[in-house]
């Protein structure tokens, strides 16, 4: 990571993303989808990372853990005696603290330089964190966590994928809701920018977002560890936000596309919006 993104990421979160406002939630949250209707189905997305992580040990690391501001990220930890909280965002971890209290570690860091012995951690998470990253500097997180991910051990990486193929065949069902929303709102259209076709269809984040394929991630990886990928999450905060209505029978939607992905967890994790990408350290 460059001196000059690495400080605009920093100032973007220390100022910005993880400010709490006036309803309790942090600015960063504007950018998911927190209404009622999709409420069961994130809940459940969330505690997947569970599945692939042990049960419990004595460290955990969390790769970029911002504030740990959802209840279910807590819960990684439940069973471990630290929760280690790397971040370059000291507001992150201020927060993170408030809600970890002595059972958490905060440590100032950049991902891609970890600065943790080998081989020290029984688990590691590390949710929407590397796409941050520029590019050259992706593998080389990966092989950090990997480093000091203890034998025997699995770590869990949650990331978005650079305009999916489900979501490519979403954009044909919510380009034309958000024609007719616009008109009846604004009285015109939208725009839709080259910039918005050829990028990720997720909401702009508001700081540096460099996403990847599925077909990079295997390559560059290979030389470093096998790794499975799963699905987090399929469906987009976009899609969500402009196709699953609680009058529109949104809550049963998504129940089906949970039974779906659970179904076919590597399938919705190729090609959904979000993987899980799982590796383990053999002895």
């Amino acid at each position: 990571m460059t001196n000059d993104t690495k400080q605009k990421v920093r100032e973007f979160y220390d100022q910005v993303g993880w400010m709490q406002e006036e309803d309790g939630l942090y600015q960063n949250a504007r950018y998911e989808d927190l209404r009622p209707v999709t409420a069961e189905y994130i809940h459940k997305c969330h505690l997947r990372v569970k599945r692939h992580i042990a049960p419990s040990g004595g460290l955990l690391l969390d790769a970029g853990s911002g504030p740990v501001q959802y209840p279910e990220y807590v819960t990684y930890s439940e069973n471990y005696k630290h929760r280690v909280c790397a971040d370059i965002s000291i507001t992150a971890l201020r927060e993170a603290r408030q809600r970890l209290g002595e059972r958490g570690l905060y440590v100032v860091a950049d991902i891609a330089n970890l600065p943790f012995r080998s081989d020290a951690f029984d688990a590691i998470v590390s949710l929407h964190t590397i796409h941050h990253l520029p590019l050259p500097d992706h593998k080389r997180a990966y092989a950090g966590l990997f480093r000091v991910l203890k034998p025997s051990r699995s770590a869990v990486v949650v990331n978005g994928w650079d305009y999916p193929s489900l979501m490519k065949i979403a954009s044909f069902f919510i380009r034309p809701v958000r024609v007719v929303k616009s008109l009846l709102t604004r009285g015109q259209l939208p725009s839709f920018s080259k910039k918005e076709r050829e990028n990720s269809i997720e909401e702009n984040t508001g700081t540096y977002i460099e996403k990847i394929d599925v077909n990079w991630l295997r390559r560059e990886l290979s030389g470093i560890t096998p790794i499975q990928i799963y699905v987090w999450r399929s469906l987009s905060t976009r899609f969500t936000r402009t196709l699953i209505y609680k009058w529109l029978g949104g809550f049963y939607l998504l129940r089906f596309v949970y039974w779906l992905e659970e179904k076919f967890p590597r399938f919705f994790g190729e090609n959904g919006q979000y993987p899980m990408i799982v590796f383990r350290k053999e002895n």
